[in-house]
């Protein structure tokens, strides 16, 4: 019986500290997504571009976009986002969208001349906890063939007494109804790897720590081109 009044009050405390009385504000700043950022291109060479909506709570939405170049004569966009390198030099890539009465854009600089070579491949940042529970360490993504790694160094360190601890690459730091579920967490301290498939580096903003019985937030990590 003591046992049972003992493990029902743990149960208790551990509920009452993981959901918290703080109410949630989800929202995010509506961006145009580029899903693979080019540095330069290879004179007489062509490259599409892979850009999504994504709206004021971190979810795709379908919405027509408006390409330009600002000199055509080094490279030229048509309207489906397909680059072609006309002659050495810079240029710069815009693309827009109309949203309701405001107009939201994007743009980049782009280098014709001898070669391509594509803008990001690696990412590092740091994981922090947004609650008085241990959560802290270093991290990189990298590129693979089929997908991302997620490194995580010997810095890291989780508390290992929260109700069902999980990871998860979202675009809305304080949401993961649409996110991708990486993992519970079963490594606590020390270094350790997430292997994903079928993910590129550039498709969210943050990794977060959900107590996902209660889907309450326990940590996060921006991830920053």
């Amino acid at each position: 019986m003591k046992n049972l009044y003992f493990l029902s009050t743990l149960f208790i405390l551990l509920l009452a500290s993981c959901i918290g009385d703080d109410f949630i504000d989800d929202f995010v700043e509506p961006e145009i997504r580029i899903l693979n950022p080019i540095q330069s291109l290879e004179t007489g060479s062509t490259y599409q571009i892979e850009v999504l909506y994504l709206n004021n709570v971190g979810e795709q939405e379908a919405t027509e976009f408006i390409w330009s170049s600002s000199d055509s004569n080094i490279a030229s966009v048509d309207a489906n986002g397909i680059l072609t390198a006309v002659s050495p030099g810079v240029v710069n890539i815009t693309i827009q969208t109309q949203l309701d009465l405001d107009i939201l854009d994007t743009s980049f600089e782009l280098e014709v001349g001898e070669s391509t070579i594509e803008a990001v491949t690696s990412i590092q940042g740091i994981i922090e906890t947004t609650t008085f529970y241990t959560l802290e360490g270093n991290f990189e993504i990298n590129e693979t063939a089929n997908g991302i790694v997620i490194d995580i160094d010997e810095t890291y360190r989780a508390s290992s007494n929260l109700p069902g601890l999980y990871v998860y690459l979202s675009n809305n730091r304080n949401n993961v109804s649409n996110a991708h579920e990486i993992s519970r967490v079963d490594v606590f301290s020390g270094a350790h790897s997430y292997e994903i498939e079928d993910v590129s580096i550039n498709d969210y903003n943050f990794i977060v720590y959900f107590c996902k019985p209660f889907n309450v937030k326990v940590g996060e990590a921006e991830i920053k081109n």
